[in-house]
């Protein structure tokens, strides 16, 4: 009972402590910021939907790099039947040329280093 103050000072400063984020980010208004990578303007497709590449472009790319390294095979067949040559320089960069302005914009937001370019060099083919 002789500790009651310590305890509500304890609770309350907790309190702050983990809500500090969320009211940062609603004070500051970049909560709701969200990168919007540069589109091509003169392409009308990607290899698989704009929503699904979104969220699967890394696992696309992981599977290509097993299909070509352990397999040989350079051909992906997309959900709509349409066969693409499996090529981060040609395929994806042949179309998303700015590096910096689609594949860096999202990577630096979400903090992510992505090893393609450990192999892979931008623009070149």
């Amino acid at each position: 009972m002789y500790d009651k103050g310590k305890i509500i000072t304890g609770v309350v400063i907790a309190l702050v402590l983990v809500t500090f984020p969320l009211s940062y980010l609603a004070a500051s208004g970049d909560g709701g910021y969200v990168p919007e990578p540069e589109l091509p303007a003169d392409e009308e497709a990607c290899v698989e939907s704009a929503e699904w590449m979104s969220e699967n472009h890394m696992r696309l790319l992981d599977d290509w790099r097993t299909s070509v390294v352990r397999g040989d095979d350079r051909t992906y067949v997309a959900s709509d039947g349409t066969e693409y040559e499996i090529s981060l320089s040609g395929t994806c960069l042949g179309c998303h040329q700015d590096k910096a302005e689609f594949c860096d914009k999202c990577h630096t937001y979400t903090g992510t280093e992505p090893k393609c370019w450990n192999c892979h060099v931008a623009g070149e083919e």
